[in-house]
C-alpha cells in the first residue's frame, strides 16, 4: 500500500518551530485604529492558546431538511487524538498546524492535517466560488480595523476556506471570534460518498477556554445551478477539542522537525497565489485526492523516513502542484 493512501485511511478516521518575537513591539500594533495594544495582545493570546494536545471530538449533525423530500444523514462523530503546534508567529501573523495521531502505541502514524493561519487587519481574504475556482479579495478598511482574518487549509496546504472578523473577549476569560457566512468546498467526509451538493455556506466560530476550544459550524449544504444556489439541508457541527497530556504526540512533534523543511516549500507555491498578483485560481483534485493530496502527502512520507531530502520530494511534487493549480486572472 502506497504510503499516500496510509494516510488517507488515517483521515477517514477523523478530514515546530517557533520563530521567537517582543511580543511587545509588533509592527502591526504600531497604528491601531480601532484596538489598543492590550487589546491586540489579547486576541494574540486567544490565537496562541489553541496550541497544545488535544483530545477531540468531530461532530456533524444535519438537522434542518430544506429541500423537498431531503432525508437527514446519519450523524457523523469522531474521535481523534491531534497536537497543534506554532510554525510561525511574526506578531500580526500567527500559523497553527494540527498533526493527526492515528494509532496506538509508542510508533502511531502521523497525519499532517489542518492548517489555521491568522492575520491582522488583512487587505485580501481568499474566498471560495464553489467548482474549485477561489477569488483573492479586498476586505474593505472598516471589516478589517481591528480584524484578523482565518484561513484554513487542506492537509496538503491548498486552501479550504477564510474570513474576517475581531476577536471578542468577556469577563470570565472566554475569547470568540466569529466571522459573517463563507462558502467552502466539500469536507471529505461527504466528498467521498455524495455528490448532491456543490458548496457549504458556513458560520465559523472558534471559542477559546480554560480547559481548550471549540470549533462550531453552522453549515448551509447547496446545490449550485445556473448560478444559483439551492440549499439542501442544513447542518450543525461542533469539533471540541480538550487539553491533555497525549502519551504518544512525541511521534507528532518527531514528524514535524522531518518534514517542516518540505512542508515549507510546498506552502510556499499555494503562497504565491495570494501575492503575485493572480485574482483568480483553480485548483483540481478528486475526492479521493489521487490527482494533488495523495501525491503531495506521499512525497512527505518519503521525507520523513529519509528516502529522500525535502528539495528531491518537492521537486516531484511540484509536478502535481503544475498541473493542477490553473490561473485565471
Amino acid at each position: 500500500m502506497k504510503l499516500a493512501y496510509i494516510a488517507v485511511a488515517a483521515l477517514t478516521l477523523a478530514g515546530c518551530a517557533t520563530n521567537s518575537i517582543d511580543p511587545s513591539t509588533p509592527a502591526a500594533a504600531a497604528a491601531l485604529p480601532a484596538h489598543s495594544q492590550t487589546e491586540f495582545e489579547r486576541d494574540r493570546q486567544a490565537i496562541l492558546a489553541m496550541q497544545g494536545e488535544y483530545a477531540v471530538t468531530f461532530d456533524f449533525r444535519e438537522m434542518v431538511p430544506i429541500a423537498p423530500g431531503y432525508e437527514l444523514a446519519d450523524p457523523k462523530i469522531t474521535p481523534a487524538r491531534e497536537i497543534v503546534v506554532v510554525v510561525e508567529d511574526t506578531g500580526d501573523f500567527i500559523m497553527l498546524q494540527h498533526l493527526l495521531i492515528a494509532g496506538e502505541g509508542d510508533n502511531p502514524f502521523i497525519v499532517k492535517h489542518w492548517r489555521q493561519d491568522w492575520r491582522y487587519q488583512p487587505a485580501t481574504v481568499l474566498a471560495f466560488q464553489g467548482f474549485d475556482d477561489w477569488t483573492v479579495e479586498d476586505v474593505a478598511a472598516a471589516d478589517r480595523a481591528g480584524a484578523w482574518s482565518q484561513t484554513v487549509y487542506q492537509v496538503d496546504d491548498s486552501p479550504r476556506y477564510a474570513a474576517v472578523a475581531p476577536w471578542t473577549h468577556d469577563a470570565d476569560g472566554i475569547s470568540t471570534w466569529e466571522p459573517p457566512v463563507s462558502w467552502r468546498p466539500l469536507p471529505r467526509r461527504d466528498d467521498t460518498t455524495r455528490d448532491d451538493y456543490d458548496v457549504i455556506a458556513a458560520v465559523n466560530r472558534h471559542t477559546v477556554t480554560d480547559w481548550g476550544w471549540t470549533h462550531e459550524q453552522d453549515n448551509s449544504k447547496l446545490a449550485l445551478e445556473d448560478g444559483v444556489a439551492h440549499e439542501l439541508v442544513r447542518e450543525v457541527g461542533v469539533n471540541t477539542y480538550r487539553r491533555t497530556d497525549l502519551s504518544n504526540a512525541q511521534a507528532a512533534y518527531d514528524y514535524w522537525d522531518a518534514t517542516q523543511d518540505f512542508w515549507a516549500l510546498v506552502r510556499a507555491r499555494f503562497d504565491a497565489l495570494e501575492t503575485d498578483g493572480t485574482r483568480r485560481f483553480h485548483i483540481e483534485d478528486d475526492a479521493e485526492g489521487t490527482l494533488l493530496y495523495g501525491p503531495i502527502l506521499e512525497a512527505g512520507q518519503r521525507v520523513l523516513f529519509g528516502i529522500e531530502d525535502a528539495e528531491t520530494a518537492f521537486e516531484e511534487a511540484e509536478t502535481y502542484l503544475n498541473s493542477q493549480i490553473t490561473v485565471i486572472e
